[in-house]
């Protein structure tokens, strides 16, 4: 029989090292400690789950991968005390949903950026932030027209 691959996280390492951190987390409640800092393996595995996410064919040609990644992370953090191993033991799983969620988060973020972008290069006037010199034009005229005509459709559009 082949060995099976290994995946790039370990579900049962990345439990137990949550229930410890969980339990740190609780002992520093009771004695009115601040929270313990998230573990360097823990913080890894949220990397490694983001950065294998953002590979899928419906993430990987966006330009905003590393911030997709980083708002990833930053909601893994955020909401690690939610984790609760005694209804799920799929931590990954878990940290996987909430990636995805900030990902898709993170692209209505860029789109509506991008939106008021064409917005004000469309009321501002396209001469105005296309100043060229006439004399470096020569053969990009088509190019300029081209952008011009994109934003100016996907304003109308919206």
């Amino acid at each position: 029989m082949p060995k099976q691959k290994e995946h790039y996280v370990n579900n049962k390492d990345f439990l137990t090292a949550l229930v410890e951190y969980k339990t740190a987390v609780k002992n520093c409640e009771e004695s009115g400690e601040p929270k313990p800092q998230v573990s360097s393996y823990i913080g890894e595995c949220f990397i490694k789950i983001a950065t294998h996410l953002s590979y899928k064919p419906n993430f990987i040609n966006y330009m905003f991968r590393d911030e997709m990644i980083s708002d990833g992370v930053e909601n893994c953090i955020q909401y690690i005390d939610n984790f609760d191993p005694e209804k799920s033991s799929n931590p990954f799983a878990y940290f996987t949903q909430i990636i995805y969620y900030a990902f898709l988060r993170r692209i209505q973020k860029e789109k509506r950026q991008l939106d008021i972008k064409n917005k004000i290069v469309s009321k501002s006037g396209y001469d105005i932030v296309f100043d060229v010199d006439k004399g470096l034009l020569t053969g990009y005229d088509s190019d300029y027209n081209t952008i011009k005509d994109n934003i100016l459709s996907k304003t109308q559009n919206s």
